[in-house]
């Protein structure tokens, strides 16, 4: 119960100072997103085929939860260690950053070549932010019905997650990033639904049919 309060009201604050425009600094978003650039690329698309996850697009709250959870040592990840002692990430930065990463945008194909306006330095620019996560194997529809039925409660029509709700997406994130979450979830080294700190849902997957959610997934962006 306690849990769940803590994450409600830090929603609670979050989504105040977001609407009232209070201790928001995009500009120092921009500044702190210049070291998670280093792991999590320029624009938070991530790298390295999941190593480092997507975080651009993520809901706020969901943000700024991880990364009180990195700074609390409640969720461990060597990389996020230097970056997220107390005195270097306070709570202003955590604010600033989330809302920075959560405001951007990755489309999933290139814009079409103007011929009479055509600049390089621009188009590699697009490149650079463009993200459409790689065909997972699997079958598609299969795994279609198996995220509506078990996953899609949570995680929203097609895998896009719940801003207001602070649900990530899943889809448009790395297939090798979720197998590994899978794990830490299954391990106890996460914690998968705050409100059911106990379940053991993702235990009761077949490899199989993770595989086909994943194939799910990895299509919806196409």
């Amino acid at each position: 119960m306690k849990r769940r309060q803590t994450s409600f009201i830090l929603m609670i604050i979050l989504l105040f100072f977001i609407e009232v425009g209070q201790a928001v600094d995009l500009e120092n978003g921009e500044e702190i997103n210049e070291i998670c650039a280093a792991c999590h690329g320029e624009f938070g698309q991530g790298g390295k085929q999941g190593e480092y996850p997507r975080i651009a697009g993520q809901p706020t709250t969901f943000i700024a939860k991880q990364l009180r959870l990195f700074r609390a040592r409640k969720r461990q990840n060597m990389p996020m260690l230097p970056h997220t002692e107390a005195r270097e990430l306070p709570d202003e930065d955590i604010l600033d950053i989330s809302i920075y990463l959560s405001q951007i945008t990755l489309p999933t194909r290139l814009p079409p070549i103007s011929e009479n306006q055509f600049d390089a330095f621009e188009r590699l620019m697009q490149a650079k932010k463009v993200l459409n996560i790689a065909r997972a194997a699997g079958n598609v529809e299969t795994g279609k019905k198996l995220y509506n039925q078990e996953c899609r409660f949570c995680h929203g029509h097609d895998g896009w997650g719940k801003k207001k709700k602070g649900i990530p997406m899943i889809a448009g994130q790395y297939t090798n990033y979720l197998w590994r979450q899978v794990h830490k979830f299954s391990n106890k080294e996460r914690i998968h639904d705050e409100d059911e700190p106990d379940d053991e849902l993702l235990k009761e997957f077949t490899h199989e049919e993770l595989q086909n959610i994943w194939a799910y997934l990895s299509i919806v962006d196409d």
